[in-house]
């Protein structure tokens, strides 16, 4: 049996907002494994064990840059969120997103090579990143980008979310999918496209809750298919009820077949999206 430590019950807790004595209860039936407690949790609790999803756990800053058919968008990451609202961290984030859909870097170091110079920093960008950490006294990084060629839309929430479609067909109704995209995080275009992991995760948690019913076998088994068709409705961006839809039925798809607009694709970036930031003294509280 895996000794369960209280920062292993901070993190769980941190994941998923179940109560503390919950979360070591799911650890000690998961032997420790966090993604299995995860799992229990969400069967257990149902929906308040998902609520990680919406909150996230590290600083920094998502920033796009859209030329002709050529863009980039970049998550660079700062300690607080002070930073990220400095104007020469947030002028080098912009610098970034440029870069990367000038010149299409292979990594986050071919990125840092590239030439770029601000505030008497470089000659290369990851000079500049450097520079700033030594003048404003914080690491910062560029953790994640893309590049992109097309018909491009993109839609910033602020600093701290960020999307790019790839489209045929209408610009407005492309930056409104864009914007409905922010706002309620499909995870794919249509339920086809959904990562196969994610359906046989989500059968997992029906199947385990269907089980507790008590019902017969056949029944059990329209629960839980009746549960992934729901949850695949709710994740894929076709199937999704647009936000703007006046009537508050239209679904997305709908919107675009009467714009006569294929959305072919589409990224987004949340800031902080799987990093868990430290919890201070938590471990102490839970011990």
């Amino acid at each position: 049996m895996a000794a369960i430590t209280a920062s292993m019950v901070a993190e769980l807790r941190a994941k998923t907002d179940a109560p503390m004595m919950e979360c070591k209860k799911a650890l000690t039936e998961a032997d420790g494994d966090m993604a299995k407690a995860e799992e229990l949790l969400r069967v257990k609790l149902g929906t308040k064990a998902g609520k990680a999803a919406s909150r996230v756990t590290a600083e920094g800053v998502v920033t796009a840059f859209i030329a002709g058919d050529k863009g980039g968008m970049i998550e660079v990451n700062s300690e607080t969120d002070f930073v990220s609202k400095n104007d020469s961290f947030i002028a080098m984030a912009n610098a970034a997103a440029k870069l990367v859909a000038e010149h299409n870097p292979a990594d986050v170091e071919a990125l840092g090579a590239l030439a770029y110079e601000q505030d008497g920093y470089g000659p290369t960008l990851e000079d500049v990143r450097k520079g700033l950490i030594g003048k404003i006294g914080e690491n910062m990084s560029f953790r994640r980008f893309k590049r992109f060629e097309g018909t491009l839309a993109s839609y910033l929430h602020g600093t701290r979310i960020g999307v790019v479609v790839e489209f045929d067909g209408d610009a407005v109704a492309a930056k409104d999918v864009a914007m409905h995209i922010a706002a309620m995080k499909p995870v794919a275009v249509t339920s086809a496209d959904v990562p196969a992991d994610l359906i046989a995760k989500e059968r997992s948690v029906a199947e385990a809750k269907a089980a507790e019913s008590g019902k017969p076998a056949d029944i059990v088994a329209k629960m839980v298919e009746g549960s992934v068709q729901k949850y695949l409705k709710e994740v894929s961006l076709a199937d999704q009820v647009f936000v703007k839809a006046a009537d508050g039925k239209q679904t997305v798809a709908q919107m675009l077949k009467a714009a006569n607009t294929n959305v072919k694709g589409f990224t987004m970036f949340v800031v902080g999206e799987g990093i868990e930031k430290k919890v201070d003294d938590f471990a102490a509280e839970v011990a």
